[in-house]
């Protein structure tokens, strides 16, 4: 977020690391967490939905084919806006607080939910959802790649529930699942990022998502679209390798032990294997 947002005519940050080695000097180590309570509140709900919403799809859409997986995550992305957006735009106010400054000055927010509620206070629903549609527009078609990504690695690299490599293969297709997903709409992400930081320091510069395009392209070229992406794709394959294992894992568990047969339409259950 503060790669992507940062002044380009003072730049705070020479690049990823330069950026986390100053946030650790300047903010101490609790700087990395700052925002971290929005996730924490959404994240739950957030994959409960996405998973849920995939599944049901799939199951919805009758057969298990590469466009359908595509279809399904695409709708699970679609429908997770609703909470995403406002967790993302918490957490982006969150972390732009402070930078640079140890123990801050001035204090906007105390946390998370007062972030949201003193937004809403001042702009109504529609502060709140600020960014809900290039978060739509980013979201939709990732979350389709997402999915499409995961079944096709787990094909590919046929993970079988007999197989003593299964862990590591889930962990590897989830990973590169997480990086084509974010590879396929980030420079929206960034998009994302101006507008929901817009107007912090009561300076608002972006009417929309077509001006803000317009006015970073012209002020940065085309690069600015990849600002960020580093870190992005460095926290992308071990979050979503997690995420995959952990889900994938627990289904498999849950279809061996038949105790909950409602829940074998999973993300990779419909392939033609025991996994």
């Amino acid at each position: 977020v503060r790669l992507q947002v940062q002044n380009v005519e003072k730049p705070l940050y020479r690049g990823t690391f330069h950026c986390f080695q100053s946030i650790i000097k300047q903010e101490s180590a609790f700087g990395l967490y700052k925002g971290i309570g929005s996730p924490m509140m959404g994240l739950t709900f957030i994959n409960a939905l996405v998973f849920g919403v995939q599944g049901n799809t799939l199951r919805a859409l009758g057969k298990d084919t590469p466009l359908n997986q595509f279809l399904a995550g695409a709708a699970a992305g679609a429908i997770q806006c609703i909470i995403c957006c406002p967790m993302e735009l918490a957490k982006t106010r969150m972390q732009l607080q402070g930078t640079g400054e140890y123990k801050l000055k001035t204090k906007n927010y105390k946390n998370s939910l007062d972030c949201l509620i003193k937004i809403y206070q001042k702009e109504g629903l529609r502060g709140i959802n600020r960014g809900m549609v290039s978060t739509f527009i980013r979201e939709t078609p990732s979350f389709g790649f997402y999915f499409l990504t995961y079944d096709c690695m787990t094909r590919y690299l046929g993970c079988e529930a007999e197989d003593s490599y299964v862990i590591p293969k889930l962990l590897f297709s989830g990973g590169m699942s997480g990086i084509v997903s974010w590879l396929s709409t980030y420079p929206m992400d960034v998009i994302k990022s101006r507008l929901q930081a817009d107007g912090v320091g009561g300076v608002t510069q972006y009417s929309g998502i077509l001006d803000c395009v317009r006015k970073s392209y012209r002020e940065e070229g085309w690069r600015v679209f990849t600002r960020g992406l580093t870190s992005t794709l460095l926290r992308a394959f071990p979050v979503n390798a997690a995420t995959f294992a952990t889900v994938t894992v627990f289904l498999m568990y849950m279809k061996s032990e038949d105790s909950l047969p409602e829940c074998e339409p999973g993300p990779v259950i419909h392939q033609p294997s025991s996994l």
